[in-house]
């Protein structure tokens, strides 16, 4: 008995049909990653709880404290949020991308330390009225 597989060979079409299938994966991956709409606060959450809010629209710096004492310096400039340093041992947070976006975050698991954009408009409708 002989397998379907055998036989089976990739005609061009296929070939045509795969790479038309990535490129709208890939078109439809960067529509997502950039369509998101700015946020207009940065609140830092330790272990959970708000701890501070600051405005996205004013450049500044600030010496965070997370859990064990540890230190995490956040940078605003530009309306964006970033992690430039970190006494962590991975410095995962200081290797993610500025943040500007409403919804967006970075992390610092050994410090307990999340930075979340926040307060620009809603991405989806909350409800609808007549």
């Amino acid at each position: 008995m002989k397998h379907m597989f055998d036989r089976a060979k990739i005609k061009k079409t296929d070939i045509i049909l795969i790479i038309l299938i990535l490129i709208i994966a890939a078109c439809s991956f960067l529509w997502y990653r950039y369509q998101g709409t700015p946020g207009a606060a940065v609140e830092v959450y330790l272990d959970g709880a708000l701890t501070a809010t600051y405005p996205l629209e004013q450049s500044a710096e600030y010496e965070l404290t997370g859990a064990h004492d540890g230190h995490n310096h956040l940078v605003i400039a530009d309306g964006k949020a970033s992690i430039t340093d970190a006494d962590c041992p991975d410095k995962l947070c200081v290797k993610q991308r500025a943040i500007s976006k409403n919804g967006e975050t970075i992390c610092c698991l050994p410090h307990k330390l999340v930075i979340k954009i926040s307060g620009g408009m809603e991405n989806e409708l909350d409800a609808v009225t007549n």
